[in-house]
């Protein structure tokens, strides 16, 4: 199957694809700030650059589009008819490196949280933000 879009059109499009300050770590951020908790951004000092880094609580939270990090079982994960085999590659390198920082991070002593993209739709939002603050009011 060949693209759709011209090589041009694919370029400009997959350029406008954000890699921080997306509207679910937006959404996040100010969620944690309107509940008192202060934080950094994309601090590159930790392995991976986590979203959200909360060093009062030593803990890190990554918000991971379903797609980019193959959320498998997930209806925001549609493996891509074109190029197959070549985002299959990149995907499946994605989750590898997510797993080694997540390690990372755990042998380092911090806590971990990962919040998938689909977890912050309308209907699932509430009760994400809920478990978020449950797991940070452990530490």
């Amino acid at each position: 199957m060949t693209d759709v879009h011209d090589k041009a059109t694919r370029s400009y499009n997959m350029s406008m694809i954000k890699g921080k300050d997306t509207k679910p770590e937006i959404l996040v951020r100010k969620f944690l700030h309107g509940n008192g908790y202060r934080f950094r951004l994309n601090y590159s000092k930790l392995p991976g650059k986590p979203d959200i880094v909360l060093p009062k609580y030593k803990t890190v939270i990554f918000i991971n589009g379903c797609f980019w990090h193959g959320h498998h079982d997930c209806k925001y994960y549609v493996i891509p008819k074109v190029r197959t085999e070549w985002w299959l590659g990149k995907i499946e390198a994605t989750i590898i490196r997510d797993k080694r920082i997540i390690k990372e991070l755990e042998i380092l002593g911090w806590n971990t949280w990962t919040i998938w993209e689909c977890e912050l739709k309308s209907r699932n939002r509430a009760k994400t933000l809920e478990d978020l603050l449950v797991f940070l009011s452990k530490f």
